[in-house]
């Protein structure tokens, strides 16, 4: 038998066996980025999804005067078929959430615009006010699946650097959703009235769903975790200690109570005197919405100049001058004053939630869907105490109550800014994130 040569085994064996010095692989390095072919088709159906999401969820707005005459209801009980949709989205969001780390961000994205589309389809047929505003609240709840998902989807599949550009085009699908949701149940509505309106929006919303899942790249990063009430709530509380998180949960609230009772009650303000605009022409004052569309898609660039904070200061007192324009009863005046209410409201918006996906390194799935959960539930207090100040003290009362939510989100903002930015940047130290001019 011949001798056994240990040099040559020892040699063979570090052959076969993986060298334990090497680094291991960095997983932004297999993330998407400009210039990849998934990265364009990433952005294209979440601009699809969001697109759906808002023409769905506020598809009732601009057609308020027609609900309220059809069905003989107050301008602050026919707002509750939008309030009613955000509300049940708030709710929703959260648990969605847990159950997207458990099956995919993917799965759940297309689970929820079925059963949202589904719903879009019943909803013109609902023969009164409460029967609206039921099934306005389980479709607000479908729908939560998406922006529960959405944020995270990307945090998983986009490096971290294009995340805000990413995002900004997500945002960006909002709003041109929101315009052309209103824009068509408008002039549908004012030929054929606002059942037929709602039934073309579910028909767009349906095609958007197609779209999103022929686009829609798989998850390549998604590691599923399984669902835990105990494991949620642990998640929850360690977001919410986290001091930056819940300026930022307060920042997007803010912002989004100005937005909702603004478009909530502008209708009632437009269709009445010295007005008197057609449904037709309240539902075009939408196309402002493309300012939106500008706006968040510029986020990044404006994030990269200002830093966050910066750029969250723009964008409240872009909106404060809107709505203090507003106020005039000349008609170039008030659009003029929508459009900086709409440009700083969604350049705040796309930072604002932009930054929640990257400052939270764990559960970023919920992370982002409390931040949802306080954005939605502003829309909902915002649309609430709009229409309600409105019927009180006409639209003098509900741009009071917008610019105290302004001043108190420069308030949130300026505390960070005085803080000087310790635990306040892009991260903590401590959880190894770095300085940055921006955390809100």
């Amino acid at each position: 038998m011949p001798p056994v040569d240990t040099k040559a085994s020892t040699t063979v064996g570090a052959v076969v066996d993986p060298s334990p010095s090497l680094p291991p692989a960095d997983p932004e390095a297999t993330k998407l980025s400009p210039g990849d072919p998934g990265h364009g088709r990433m952005r294209l159906a979440l601009f699809a999804a969001g697109l759906a999401t808002f023409a769905l969820l506020y598809s009732t707005q601009a057609l308020l005067p027609e609900i309220s005459h059809d069905l003989g209801a107050t301008p602050d009980q026919a707002s509750w078929t939008v309030s009613g949709a955000t509300i049940g989205l708030a709710v929703a969001v959260l648990p969605l959430s847990a159950l997207s780390e458990r099956f995919g961000r993917r799965s759940m994205l297309t689970a929820s615009m079925a059963v949202a589309v589904a719903l879009a389809l019943v909803i013109p047929f609902a023969p009164n006010l409460s029967t609206l505003i039921a099934l306005r609240t389980l479709q607000g709840a479908a729908v939560a699946g998406v922006p529960a998902s959405a944020m995270a989807f990307m945090a998983d599949e986009v490096r971290a650097r294009y995340l805000v550009g990413a995002t900004g085009l997500f945002v960006a699908g909002n709003s041109v959703g929101g315009m052309s949701g209103r824009i068509l149940t408008g002039w549908v509505t004012e030929a054929w009235g606002w059942r037929v309106g709602l039934a073309a929006v579910a028909v767009t919303s349906l095609l958007c769903a197609v779209a999103f899942r022929l686009l829609v790249p798989k998850a390549r990063h998604f590691k599923a975790r399984p669902a835990s009430a105990r494991a949620l709530g642990r998640t929850v509380a360690m977001h919410l200690s986290d001091p930056l998180l819940r300026r930022l949960y307060a920042i997007g609230l803010l912002f989004m109570t100005v937005f909702g009772a603004v478009y909530t009650v502008i209708g009632y303000r437009l269709v009445a005197e010295p007005f008197g605009l057609s449904q037709g022409l309240v539902g075009s004052i939408f196309v402002i919405y493309l300012v939106g569309t500008v706006a968040s898609a510029t986020a990044g660039r404006l994030n990269a100049r200002l830093g966050r904070r910066g750029t969250l200061y723009l964008g409240i007192g872009t909106a404060s001058a809107g709505l203090l324009l507003s106020l005039s009863d000349n008609m170039v005046a008030v659009v003029l004053g929508l459009v900086l209410i709409t440009a700083g409201f969604f350049a705040g918006h796309a930072v604002a939630s932009g930054s929640v996906s990257h400052t939270a390194k764990e559960g970023k799935a919920q992370a982002s869907a409390l931040y949802q959960m306080a954005y939605y539930m502003g829309s909902s207090v915002g649309g609430a105490l709009g229409a309600a100040a409105f019927a009180g003290g006409g639209w003098g009362a509900t741009v009071a109550m917008a610019l105290a939510a302004m001043a108190l989100a420069g308030g949130v903002t300026l505390y960070a800014t005085l803080r000087g930015g310790r635990q306040e940047t892009q991260g903590s130290p401590v959880a190894g994130r770095t300085p940055s001019r921006g955390a809100g």
